[in-house]
Parts: structure tokens; C-alpha cells; sequence
């Protein structure tokens, strides 16, 4: 981008002389680059200023006078704006210009930019200090007490293993019992049922031994029946 400044090389004026003077002197200062156009001796360059001043910025009689700055096509304003623009050190965006980093100007610029997003403010102190944005493992930042924390995890966790596997232990040891009590109640059936059958021998036994000596009496009174007969 080039900075035009329109001037009047030949001008009685000297106050208009002070202006431009002023104006040219200030940009050397600040180093930077600028063209000098000459409306004096060059009748395109005055229709030309002449046709970009926008119609506001104009003076009641419609002529705008030097000195007359410009950033490439686009208009910045006159010595009056430039003067209030230099008080305020507001140079840099009077010329449509990025002030240089150091400057009291990018200062404020940078301040401004603080008020209203707030935003600069913590990009610098993430700049300043990258290790707090860096996340630290939860290991790392607990140390010794993560630690801990892991072994009461698996020694609670062994702990209900352990009275699981009680409790299995428990329901098998109850599991023996109860079928080792149901092999004995069938021992004693079959015990009680051994025993009943040996009774019922028994009784058989006796009742066939009567039967025999009933018989056995039976005869002998038969006998002796015939033989009172006989007699």
C-alpha cells in the first residue's frame, strides 16, 4: 500500500506550506513510504484529489486544499484529521497502516483489543506458561496416593473373592451333608425292612410249627379213638 500525499508545490499560501510540511516531515520520522503528487504543475493529479475527496469531507465551497492524503484510492484525510490522528497517536490507523510491534500506538491497539474481547489477556499467559495448559496424568498428579487408592481397590476386591468362595465352600460342605444324611435314612430303611422280614419268618416258622403238633395231636387222638373202638 502506498501512501499518496497531494500537495501544492507552488502555493502562496503559508499556512498551506506549514501543513504540508508538517504532514511530509511526520511520515519521514515515522519511516514511512509516501508519494509526493504535486497539484500544481500536474492538472491530473489536482482533478484527480479533487474528484476522490468524498462529497462530506469537502469545504463549503466544494475545493479541497492541500494537503490531501490518500492510501492507495482510498481516502484518509486532510491536515486537520491528521493533526487530531498524531495527538492521539493514532497515526498508523489514520493511514490504514498495522502500527509496528513496540510502538506506543500497537500498545493501546493491543490494550483496546484486551477491553473488548478480553481474549488477549489469557492468550498471553497461555503463551507464558504452556505447562499449565499441558494436562497432567491423573497418575502423575496423585503420585504415592493413586497408588493407594489401586491397592485398596484390589484388596477389596480379593476380599469379595475371598467370601465367595466361602460361601461356595459353605454350600458344598452343606450339599455332602445332606446327601450323606439322605445314604443314611436309606440304610435304615433298608435295616427296618431286613428286620421285618426276619419277624415275618419268624412268625411263619412258629405258626407251621403248631400246625404240625395240632396235626401231629390230631392223629394220635384219631388213634386212640379206634382203637376204643376196636376194644
Amino acid at each position: 500500500m502506498v501512501i499518496k500525499v497531494f500537495l501544492a508545490s507552488s502555493s502562496g499560501s503559508t499556512a498551506i506550506k506549514k501543513k504540508q510540511q508538517d504532514v511530509v516531515g511526520f511520515l519521514e520520522a515515522l519511516k514511512v513510504d509516501y508519494t509526493q503528487l504535486d497539484i500544481a504543475c500536474n492538472e491530473e493529479n489536482r482533478m484527480w484529489m479533487r474528484q476522490n475527496v468524498p462529497e462530506e469531507k469537502k469545504p463549503a465551497n466544494g475545493i479541497p486544499l492541500p494537503p490531501q492524503i490518500f492510501n492507495e484510492n482510498g481516502y484518509c484525510g486532510d491536515y486537520e484529521t491528521f493533526f487530531d490522528a498524531k495527538e492521539d497517536n493514532m497515526v498508523y490507523a489514520f493511514l490504514g497502516l498495522p502500527p509496528p510491534p513496540g510502538s506506543k500506538e500497537a500498545e493501546q491497539a493491543d490494550e483496546a483489543h484486551v477491553v473488548e474481547n478480553g481474549t488477549h489477556a489469557e492468550e498471553t499467559n497461555a503463551e507464558e506458561n504452556p505447562d499449565d495448559s499441558i494436562e497432567v496424568p491423573v497418575e502423575e498428579r496423585n503420585g504415592d496416593a493413586h497408588g493407594e487408592e489401586v491397592l485398596a481397590a484390589d484388596e477389596e476386591e480379593e476380599g469379595e473373592g475371598g467370601e465367595e468362595e466361602e460361601e461356595e465352600v459353605a454350600e458344598g460342605e452343606t450339599a455332602d451333608d445332606e446327601a450323606t444324611e439322605g445314604e443314611t435314612a436309606g440304610d435304615e430303611a433298608l435295616a427296618e425292612e431286613d428286620q421285618a422280614v426276619e419277624e415275618t419268618d419268624e412268625v411263619t416258622e412258629d405258626t407251621q410249627a403248631q400246625a404240625e403238633e395240632e396235626e401231629e395231636q390230631e392223629e394220635e387222638e384219631a388213634e386212640v379213638q379206634e382203637e376204643e373202638e376196636t376194644e
